[in-house]
């Protein structure tokens, strides 16, 4: 089976960014829930995969500054805390993709 990819990408303000699919699923992250799950080595442990990074540190009024296009394969985001060294794959976006239907599957297939 060929993973959906990104058919539009779209920033909403300086909040909000959304990712509409090639399956029509549409995923909408707030900034912050996408610099709390940061896979940078500044965020995790890059030998074992333990996020260091602690989410509550994030400030809840995060702005998202910037996105871009890395290749065909991945998006990268500056926040307004001055981070922007992470690189967010399209298959880790689709996984961490914060919807209803989503969130519960995932909570299905960790159980």
């Amino acid at each position: 089976m060929i993973p959906a990819r990104p058919t539009e990408l779209k920033k909403i303000g300086q909040e909000r960014f959304r990712i509409t699919w090639s399956d029509g699923h549409v995923s909408e992250y707030s900034f912050r829930y996408l610099r709390q799950n940061c896979g940078c080595a500044g965020c995790k442990n890059e030998l074992t995969g333990e996020h260091i990074l602690d989410p509550d540190s994030v400030p809840e009024g995060l702005k998202g500054l910037r996105a871009d296009l890395v290749g065909n394969y991945a998006l990268h985001f500056a926040f307004s805390d001055h981070h922007d060294t992470g690189i967010y794959p399209f298959t880790l976006l689709r996984n961490i993709c914060p919807c209803r239907n989503c969130a519960a599957e995932t909570q299905r297939s960790q159980n």
